[in-house]
Order: C-alpha cells, then sequence, then structure tokens
C-alpha cells in the first residue's frame, strides 16, 4: 500500500456503492441509539458517582446536543454525494461530544475514550479507509487536549498524560487496521464485482448460444418437469407457442423412454419420430448430476441426412468433374471420326449412324461442359453489375440464336438496380431461365416476364415467370436435382448449376407458386 493512501487518500473516486450507503446509515443509526442511552440513562438515573461527576447539568445538555447532531447527521444519510462529509462531520461530532462528556466525568479515566475506538473503527471500514489517520489525529488531539486542560485547571494529574497518550497510540493502531481491513474490503469487492460482471457476460454468451442453436436441449428433473428449454427444441416437436412444462407436452414416447434411461442412470442417444411421424429426432440423454437434472440434446436427422447428401453430393462433383476432362479427349476424337465418315458417301444406313454418332456425340459434350461449369462454381469474380443494361444487353444476344425473344419478353426493372454478382455465372442462370420459359411459353407477345425489384435493405429479386403448363407438383420438390429432366435430349443440369452458381455468389434460386407457368426468383446481394 502506498503512503499516500495510508494517510488518508481515498480508495476509490467514483461514488460509494449501495453496500457502503446502507452501511453509513446504520453506522449513524447507531450514534443515535448512543446518544439516547446516554441521555435516557442520565436523565432517569442518578450517575453523578461514574458520569457527569464534575456537572452532570453541563453532561446532560452535551448528551442532548449530541442526539440532535446524531439524527440530524442521519437525517442526511441518504445523499451519496455527501458521503464523505457526512462520514467526517459524524466522526468530529463524536470526537468532541465524547471529549466533553469525559470532561464532565473525571477525564480519560472515565472510560469514555474508549467509545472514540469504536467511532474510529467503525468509520475506518464504514468510509472504505477514508480519512482513518485524520480522525485517529483528531481524537488523539482532543483527548490530549482535554487533559492539558484538566492539569493546567488543577483538577488532573500529571500522570493521566501517560494514558491518555496509551489512548492516542490506540487510537492510531485502530485506525490503520481499519484502514488495512477497509482496503481488503475494498479489493475483495472489487474482485467480486468483475467476476459478477464477468459470469454475466458469459451467462448471456451461453444463452445466445443455446437459444441459436440448430440442435434442441431440454433441461429435466427426475420427474419429468421441464426446467429450461431453447426455442429449437420447441419447434423439433412441433408445440411452439405455448408454456411447456412437462416432458410430456413435448412428446410423450420421449416421456416414456426418459423414464426408462433415468432408471439405467447412463449416457445414452436413440432414434424418436414425432408424434405426426414427420420428423426423425435422435435424442441424446445426460443422466441427471449432483443437482438432479438431466440433460436432452435434441438432432433433427433430416438435416444431417441433407448435411451428408450436401457432402456427398460435392464429393460426386469433384469426381464427375475429373471424369469429364478424361471424357473430353477420346469425345473429341469420335466426334472427328463421325465427322469423316459423314464426308463420304455411303448408303442410307451408314448416314444414318453417322448422324447418330454425331448427335451423341455433342450431347455428350454438352453434359461434360456442364459438368465443368459445376466444378467451377466456387471460383466467382463478383463485381457490381448494372442489372438495367445487363439484361438489355443478354437479350440482344439470346436473340442471335432465338430470334422471337425480344417480342415475348417483357421487361419490368426498377430503374438503377446494382447487383453485386459474378458477370459470367449471372448469364449463364439468366440464359437458362429465359431459354426455359422460351421453351415451354406460348410464344405470344408477353408470354415471358423479367421483373427485377429492390428489397428493404439493398438486396435485389429478379423474377422470371412464363405463361406455360407450369411445373405439376409431383415434379416441384426435383426438378433441382441433378440430371433430372423431362425433356428429351436435355442433359438435367441447367437449372441444378443455375441454383449452385447462385449460391455461390450469396444469393439463392427457387421456384414459387404462380397461377400459370412456372415462376423462378433470384435472390441476390445488392451491389452498394
Amino acid at each position: 500500500m502506498k503512503l499516500g493512501e495510508l494517510f488518508g487518500a481515498p480508495l476509490q473516486h467514483a461514488p460509494p456503492p449501495e453496500l457502503f450507503q446502507r452501511l453509513l446509515r446504520y453506522f449513524n443509526l447507531y450514534r443515535v441509539v448512543v446518544a439516547a442511552f446516554f441521555l435516557a440513562a442520565v436523565l432517569a438515573y442518578d450517575l453523578a458517582s461514574t458520569v457527569g461527576a464534575i456537572s452532570a447539568e453541563r453532561f446532560t445538555r452535551v448528551c442532548a446536543a449530541y442526539l440532535l447532531l446524531a439524527l440530524a447527521i442521519l437525517a442526511f444519510s441518504g445523499r451519496a454525494t455527501r458521503f464523505n462529509w457526512l462520514l467526517t462531520g459524524g466522526v468530529v461530532v463524536d470526537t468532541v461530544c465524547f471529549t466533553l462528556m469525559m470532561s464532565q466525568s473525571g477525564g480519560v479515566r472515565s472510560g469514555f475514550a474508549y467509545m472514540l475506538l469504536v467511532a474510529l473503527a467503525g468509520a475506518g471500514l464504514v468510509g472504505q479507509g477514508r480519512m482513518t489517520l485524520f480522525h485517529a489525529a483528531l481524537a488523539s488531539l482532543a483527548v490530549l487536549t482535554e487533559q492539558s486542560w484538566r492539569v493546567l485547571s488543577g483538577i488532573g494529574e500529571s500522570l493521566e498524560f501517560f494514558q491518555a497518550g496509551v489512548m492516542s497510540l490506540g487510537f492510531f493502531g485502530t485506525a490503520i487496521t481499519a484502514r488495512l481491513l477497509a482496503s481488503r474490503v475494498v479489493a475483495n469487492e472489487e474482485l467480486a464485482r468483475r467476476q459478477g460482471e464477468e459470469l454475466e457476460a458469459q451467462l448471456h454468451i451461453n444463452q445466445r448460444v443455446i437459444r441459436d442453436m440448430q440442435d434442441g436441449v431440454l433441461v429435466v428433473n427426475r420427474q419429468g418437469k421441464v426446467r429450461q428449454y431453447n426455442p429449437q427444441a420447441a419447434a423439433l416437436f412441433g408445440v411452439s407457442g405455448q408454456e411447456l412444462v412437462q416432458l410430456s407436452q413435448f412428446s410423450a414416447v420421449l416421456q416414456e423412454r426418459f423414464s426408462v434411461w433415468c432408471v439405467a442412470a447412463r449416457e445414452c442417444s436413440e432414434l424418436l419420430r414425432t408424434a405426426e411421424g414427420q420428423r426423425l429426432l435422435r435424442v441424446r440423454f445426460l443422466p441427471p448430476g449432483e443437482r438432479g437434472n438431466a440433460l436432452l440434446y435434441i438432432e433433427d436427422m433430416a438435416r444431417v441426412q441433407d448435411q451428408a447428401q450436401q457432402i456427398k453430393l460435392a464429393a460426386l462433383g469433384r469426381l464427375a468433374a475429373n471424369m469429364a476432362h478424361e471424357i473430353r479427349n477420346p469425345l473429341a476424337s469420335i466426334s472427328h471420326a463421325a465427322e469423316l465418315l459423314g464426308e463420304e458417301h455411303h448408303d442410307d444406313m451408314h448416314m444414318r449412324l453417322t448422324r447418330i454418332i454425331g448427335d451423341n456425340t455433342q450431347r455428350l459434350d454438352r453434359i461434360v461442359n456442364e459438368v465443368l461449369e459445376l466444378g467451377r462454381r466456387d471460383r466467382t469474380a463478383p463485381e457490381v453489375i448494372r442489372l438495367n443494361e445487363f439484361c438489355a444487353g443478354l437479350l440482344e444476344e439470346l436473340s442471335l440464336n432465338h430470334p422471337s425473344l425480344l417480342q415475348v419478353v417483357t421487361l419490368r426493372l426498377e430503374p438503377d438496380l446494382l447487383i453485386r454478382f459474378d458477370r459470367g455465372h449471372l448469364h449463364r442462370v439468366l440464359s437458362n431461365l429465359l431459354t426455359n420459359a422460351l421453351r415451354y411459353s406460348s410464344g405470344t407477345a408477353g408470354a415471358i416476364q423479367l421483373i427485377a425489384q429492390a428489397l428493404p435493405g439493398g438486396n435485389v429479386e429478379i423474377h422470371v415467370i412464363d405463361d406455360g403448363a407450369g411445373i405439376s407438383e409431383a415434379l416441384r420438390t426435383q426438378i433441382f436435382e441433378p440430371f433430372f429432366t423431362t425433356r428429351t435430349g436435355g442433359t438435367g443440369l441447367g437449372l441444378y448449376i443455375a441454383r449452385e452458381l447462385c449460391e455461390a455468389n450469396g444469393g439463392s434460386l427457387e421456384l414459387r407458386e404462380s397461377d400459370s407457368g412456372a415462376h423462378f426468383c433470384i435472390y441476390a446481394r445488392g451491389g452498394v
């Protein structure tokens, strides 16, 4: 501890916490009780032989003044901004009043100096060590001054200075001890405060983690009463929006199995199906600990299977891309050989077989190109694209191979739309959607609508809508699967690659409900 701190510097500059405010009120209340006790004692009993031996009347007046001042200090105890003033003022009042009582009761031998020891110790602890040595010096000065006055007045003895000096040493010893104890109290309080803040922050993080977990979490006691659960647990069992206090409210089967698990008292996991049979859940049981609460982790197996499927498809995609590179060389040789055969004049059968070879090699070449494009989905180079200019240029380019496209497509784009997308990927996605729409639409003016609009937050939606027969309900879940096609000669990779390219650019491609025809929507990030 620094010397400056020991001699009265405050341990902290901030206003004292509520705990010390409350202790100050108790200390001031103690002062009122002591003053009232002495006043009542001197009024009710004849104590001239013990207190007030010099002048009982003056002693009574000092007690009355002491009580009034104590009540005044107590009345101001609730003001945090005057904490130090109230504390020091109270000690000054104690020192003056007890010294006057001591002088009217026979000096240091009367025992009133010991009351100053209590006041100094209390002030040091309540005030967190503030001004402790100042208070001790004030009390010592008061006692020595009173003793000097007694000696000079001829009513005291010089030998009493020794007792007054010992008492003064006691004042300083009490003050230093109170200061050291106060510093420990303040340090422990600060440590507890920091640990409390860290614990609160950690609990807040834990709550957010549990709340946002994709798996459900249930805390259940031995009787099957749910202590805590996260929103995902209620969503997995389809019981959201109600007060859940019993495990049976989540699932009767889960309640039954929980009873069996508690008897076994060991960690285990089982697959359970929800009451509607729509979800297969894996429940992991952790037996109750010392507080008697068990943990249940609920995992949606459909999500696990989807993740496995995505990993499988990614591995197959890499394998297919590698195979495509190997297929391309012999495929080019076959195509070249078919072209050479076609140049020679043979009978109709040979010509027909040559055309079959040529058509199928071209189809295989398209599949290889599609697969290679899929393998390049992760190599994106996003840039800010002005959608109006891009769509106008795309339609002109596509009209070279599809002359009727410009008359069939109706553009409805909000002005100055910007998106962040790989230009080549966007060209591939919109080309696929527009050519599909042209293939299945009626072909009349306005049969295809290309709509783009801004969303709140700056992102953009692009809609491609046709007036064709649409996609049947049975096929809606399959159209984005690789190699699924309803068209003869199609590769079945167009929509699958379009969706993958959108996701690679931070967007998405989905099929939406439509009154007539097919309605595809591209969600893309804004370019602002």
